[in-house]
């Protein structure tokens, strides 16, 4: 092993007593599962079943819920189950709600070798997988000591993490090329992955694009639109600290025209609720979270919570998708889109590049780079309520494009099932 590899390795081991501490701090503050906080240690909390078991491993919400098509197809092998991991509460309660039968989820175990070791020991995975850009050393090399074949799948590896993971070139390499398959959802990531050391690797294309539309909760739907009326919406969806400061101006500006408009502001990370209502101001806001609706009055609407992005999506006919007006990346463009909703978005679209040039080349537009430039392009649409319905639709043939990456993925995993038999 490299230098560094091995320094890793022994800083796990002589900071791994200090981790049941850690995890017991983060759940009193909510970030951890109390009741399961011992599977972040490797004990399992359900038995192992017979037969074939591939893992599968994506850190959060976004990563979990695209590899579901996928789960949906392998668990059709007969004496096969799927172990899906994940390390946020949020993504293990989304994830449980969705899963298929002979699907099982467990919180990842923390990348310590004594917690890798127990949980393998358990699990004894056939096949082993992890979702965009999972490179965990202790998993990766405990997982290739015992034989077990490992793939990346939906690959992704930015600009700024391939410069990182250049500065430790040999680590790269050694990790990378324990991968037996890895799975790129584009050819940037798959020049980085190889430049890097990966042995074998496929664009394959986004997962997400396979995935199921968002669901929409009708119930909760109908009360907001109840609340709503007719009100003209301009809504941010997975909006990130320094992109509200562009989106309320918008707003103000829109307002001179629409009067009576709502901004619904759906902030990446529920936490920031209460900073948005703050910087709401004058605009009356208030917040989801609290169990309240907008009334006639308010301006801005602060839907801080999970799993209702799709609810949200059906009120309005475009949205403004988040993470693009700083250097996030951009969060994912495929889920309204699939739902026949308009895209907007600001110039920092690296995370989802393929997706969002293949939305916005099928609507012509979508790009916005200030609130002037926002407030513009909504205005046209809030006036001309045909022209958002054919946004949609464009945006949704546009995302219909990228399908096709389940089966390429699909088709390799169970080449590499028949390997792990042989």
């Amino acid at each position: 092993m490299s230098l560094a590899l091995t320094a890793y390795r022994y800083a796990t081991i002589a900071l791994a007593p200090a981790v049941p501490f850690a995890l017991a701090h983060r759940a009193r503050r909510g970030k951890e599962d109390a009741l399961r906080v011992r599977e972040r240690l490797g004990y399992a909390s359900a038995v192992r079943p017979a037969g074939e078991l591939i893992w599968i491993h994506g850190a959060s919400v976004g990563e979990s819920l695209s590899v579901l098509p996928l789960i949906k197809a392998l668990v059709e092998g007969p004496g096969r189950t799927v172990l899906v991991s994940s390390g946020t509460v949020s993504s293990a309660n989304l994830i449980a709600e969705r899963l298929p039968a002979r699907a099982v989820h467990q919180y990842a175990p923390v990348d310590t070798p004594a917690a890798i070791r127990r949980f393998l020991d358990h699990w004894r995975p056939n096949v082993a997988l992890f979702v965009d850009s999972e490179i965990w050393p202790n998993t990766i090399l405990s997982a290739h000591a015992r034989g077990i074949p490992l793939g990346l799948i939906n690959g992704r590896m930015s600009q700024r993490s391939f410069l990182a993971w250049q500065r430790l070139r040999k680590a790269a390499a050694t990790l990378l090329s324990h991968y037996d398959i890895c799975f790129a959802q584009d050819s940037a990531t798959a020049d980085r992955l190889t430049a890097l050391g990966a042995k074998r690797v496929i664009v394959s294309g986004n997962l997400k694009a396979d995935a199921p539309p968002l669901p929409v909760d009708q119930h909760k739907r109908a009360e907001l639109r109840d609340a709503v009326g007719n009100r003209p919406i301009l809504l941010a969806a997975s909006t990130h600290a320094g992109e509200e400061e562009t989106i309320l101006p918008a707003h103000d500006r829109l307002r001179q025209t629409f009067p009576d408009l709502l901004t619904i502001i759906a902030p990446r990370h529920p936490d920031r609720g209460n900073d948005i209502a703050m910087l709401s101001g004058v605009r009356p806001a208030v917040r989801r979270s609290r169990g309240e609706f907008p009334s006639r009055d308010t301006a801005v609407y602060v839907a801080d919570t999970l799993g209702e992005l799709g609810t949200l999506y059906s009120l309005a006919p475009f949205t403004f998708v988040g993470g693009s007006l700083v250097p996030h990346g951009g969060q994912n463009p495929l889920e309204p889109a699939q739902l026949e909703r308009g895209v907007l978005a600001g110039p920092h679209t690296q995370n989802f590049a393929t997706a969002y040039n293949a939305i916005f080349a099928a609507q012509g537009a979508g790009r916005v780079g200030s609130s002037l430039e926002l407030a513009g392009i909504a205005e046209r649409l809030l006036r001309n309520p045909s022209d958002a319905i054919e946004m949609g639709k464009a945006a949704a043939r546009g995302a219909q494009t990228l399908g096709g990456a389940v089966h390429r993925t699909l088709h390799a995993v169970e080449t590499l099932l028949s390997h792990a038999r042989a």
